[in-house]
Parts: structure tokens; sequence; C-alpha cells
């Protein structure tokens, strides 16, 4: 069975949680509290030497980082696809999907964060973020504007789709909003478990 080892306030596992629902694949979840900093235990770090989550294991295979876990699913379990087979629609997923992965999440880091705000102070950091986050917002709507259906890149659920959902539905970070947020989008998932 595949076990997954995330922190239920972790974006990136979250992503990795709706692609593993959305797949209809069973898993079992390890808990691993980030707060109390369970990632640097050494049992931890012997399967993910970086110490972050999530951190997937298939058997005697590791896997982390959540868009590389979540194209090791695509590729394993390829029904249902989390990606679609038109390849403009798959590059903007993949896209949209990198400008999440480095773009915005990042600067929500924990890590991240208590850095900036050890070296430039708290009002500083906010400020930081809440630019380059925006800079990130604003250009998935412009990414994504000519693709949109009644999910991000059509009408049905791709990577992309749960990659942006976890920012929108969430309480924005830096009273940074896009106007995905600002219209009130619905879960983009529907009744999918998270």
């Amino acid at each position: 069975m595949l076990k997954l080892y995330s922190y239920w306030r972790s974006s990136c596992s979250h992503r990795v949680r709706i692609g593993l629902n959305l797949k209809g694949l069973e898993y079992e979840y390890k808990a691993v509290n980030l707060v109390k900093g369970e990632q640097f235990s050494p049992d931890f770090l012997k399967i993910n030497p970086i110490g972050y989550v999530p951190a997937l294991v298939d058997g005697d295979f590791v896997v982390s980082d959540s868009f590389a876990i979540l194209m090791y699913l695509e590729e394993k379990y390829p029904q249902p696809p989390l990606l679609p087979s038109d390849l403009k629609r798959k590059a903007i997923n993949y896209q949209a999907a990198n400008i999440v992965s480095s773009s915005i999440q990042p600067l929500q880091n924990l890590a991240v964060v208590k850095y900036i705000e050890e070296k430039a102070g708290a009002d500083e950091r906010d400020i930081w973020a809440k630019t380059h986050i925006g800079k990130g917002f604003a250009a998935l709507e412009k990414l994504l504007k000519d693709y949109a259906g009644k999910y991000a890149t059509g009408d049905e659920v791709f990577l992309v789709s749960f990659h942006c959902f976890i920012y929108v539905r969430s309480k924005p970070f830096y009273n940074t909003q896009s106007s995905f947020q600002k219209q009130g989008v619905e879960t983009p998932i529907g009744g999918i478990e998270v």
C-alpha cells in the first residue's frame, strides 16, 4: 500500500492527497507535524533528506516533491488522468502548476517565511511575500483566461485545477487576492475528499 508522509496544512501535501483521491488510490496517511519540527527527525530525514513534505513511499521506492509525486502517479496509474490529452492544454497545466509551485507556494513555506523575517523583519517579509505572490496570481489569471471552462483548463478536473484550488479557497495570504478569490469561485473539484 502507498504511504503518504504529509502535514494537514501543507498545500503541497494537499495537492497530492487530491491527486490520490481523484485516482481512487488507497494510501496510508503518515502525519508529519511541521510546527513541531518532526520533518527534521532522523527517521523522516531517511525518507526525505531535505526534510519537506510530502513524500510518497511505494514499496521500496520513495518520491518526494508534490509535482514529482503527481507525475509518478500519473505514469503508474494513468486512469483517471490528471492531465488532458490535448497537448496545448497539457502544456498549460504544466506551466500553471509550475507557477504555483515556484512563484506562489514557496513564499508561504514556513522555512522561507521564517528566514525572510529573521533577515529583514516581519514588515518586510509581508511586503515581499505579498508582492511576489500577487505576481504569481496575475500570471495565472493571464495564462488561464483563454483555457478556462467549468474548471481551470476546461470542463474536467486536471492538475492545475487542484494546484490553484488550494489558494483560491483559502484565506488569502498576506492580503493578496486574485480575481478568482474576489469572484467567489466555487470549489473546483466538487465533492472530492481532500
